[in-house]
């Protein structure tokens, strides 16, 4: 049985603070800056140049890829780590396309990232091959995936309002027809079960700044199933992905195994960071997770609808349809965001009307969701986001 009050002890909260935008970014593991810290003297200070082996940070992406790997039901040597999470949908795209080379269709829905369409546009373009991307609504994947489909690329978890797709049976229909399944686990890796070899899936990619705690900028993973790791072709062929990158060759020959999809110079004080944030997961069962999110999410569904009759769930009701998230619609829910976050309660909003809560029990309990909501109901009662500091919008939303 999870502890979660030996695992929030894990984490800085600030005073005064619910924090429920762990499905945007995580908060900072306290182990994190110390090993941080340790890292940039020990390890930089003293060792400079010779730390690429002395303290083994050209081999952290696996080590790291390793132990996300436990977490998403991935073998050992399938995942490594680097680079954006935009960069890693175009590798696992464009590897995907050229194993399917008689097939022109990409399929994705209307509930994914916009930065995960974005780069299937843009590759396809550039591949200017005849290849088309096909976005359905996300109730119409399944009957979508067909004898034409190249590659489908889905999110799990719908970043607006949690709806959560069923990956062993999309995953099963794509490999009915032929096609290549890519799953993006940005908002499901560290907050529910996810097994990518018991359902097949071709490739999987993901950040590490959400539910992982990696922090700002974090870097991606990308998972290639053992039966493609030595055939997919790189598209990105950077030289760490290179079979011999100290060799200098001119030419380029991928790397064994996952290796091939390294890409640039790992970020070290990036992934060492995050093998700090990875540490908290010791002890932690997923399982455990997946249910007190779920109880978390139920317990603030209830309450919300009681107490602010005006908010409009835009999340499945349902507990095992949805992520680690509840989302509530309001014409004014930018404004009443801020209001919430003027007030230590610290969510976020997703135009064009959702406010967006991430119920996340390895350091949110049952007291913060009923403290959030009693804030939430005096700002609606009182029209306390009705003020102009409060619609003026910012940058990050």
């Amino acid at each position: 049985m999870t502890d979660f009050t030996k695992t929030r002890a894990q984490f800085h909260i600030p005073e005064g603070v619910v924090y429920m935008d762990g499905n945007s970014l995580g908060p900072l593991p306290i182990a994190a800056g110390e090993r941080v810290a340790k890292m940039l003297s020990a390890e930089w200070g003293e060792q400079l140049i010779r730390g690429w082996n002395s303290a083994g940070w050209y081999v952290q992406p696996r080590r790291v890829g390793d132990r996300i790997g436990r977490l998403i039901g991935a073998p050992e040597g399938t995942v490594v780590m680097g680079d954006t999470l935009s960069i890693k949908v175009y590798q696992a795209l464009a590897s995907a396309l050229e194993l399917r080379p008689d097939r022109k269709v990409v399929l994705s829905d209307s509930g994914n990232f916009p930065s995960d369409l974005y780069m299937a546009q843009g590759l396809l373009g550039s591949l200017a091959q005849g290849h088309v991307l096909k976005v359905v609504e996300p109730e119409e994947v399944e009957d979508a995936i067909d004898e034409t489909v190249a590659a489908v690329m889905l999110t799990e978890v719908d970043y607006r309002s949690g709806r959560l797709h069923d990956m062993g049976r999309l995953t099963k229909k794509a490999r009915e027809v032929g096609a290549l399944m890519i799953w993006d686990l940005a908002h499901s890796a560290g907050a529910l079960p996810v097994d990518l070899t018991a359902v097949g899936a071709d490739f999987a990619i993901g950040c590490t700044y959400k539910y992982l705690n990696g922090g700002p900028g974090a870097p991606a993973f990308i998972y290639v199933a053992p039966q493609h790791t030595e055939i997919a072709r790189p598209a990105l062929s950077g030289w760490m992905g290179h079979e011999a990158p100290f060799a200098f060759d001119l030419d380029y020959r991928p790397g064994r195994g996952i290796e091939r999809m390294r890409c640039g110079t790992p970020p070290v004080i990036a992934l060492t960071a995050l093998e700090a944030a990875l540490d908290v997961w010791d002890g932690v069962s997923i399982e455990d997770v997946r249910k007190a999110s779920v109880d978390l999410g139920d317990l603030f569904i209830r309450e919300v609808e009681a107490r602010c009759p005006e908010l409009t769930l835009a999340s499945p009701r349902d507990g095992s349809r949805r992520g680690s998230q509840v989302s509530f619609r309001h014409e004014q829910g930018y404004a009443i965001m801020q209001a919430l976050i003027a007030r230590g309660v610290i969510g976020d909003f997703r135009a064009p009307d959702i406010v967006r809560f991430g119920l996340t029990p390895l350091y949110l309990g049952r007291d913060d969701v009923l403290k959030a909501v009693d804030i939430l109901a005096g700002i609606m009662a009182d029209r306390l986001w009705d003020r102009p500091e409060y619609m003026r919008k910012a940058a990050v939303t």
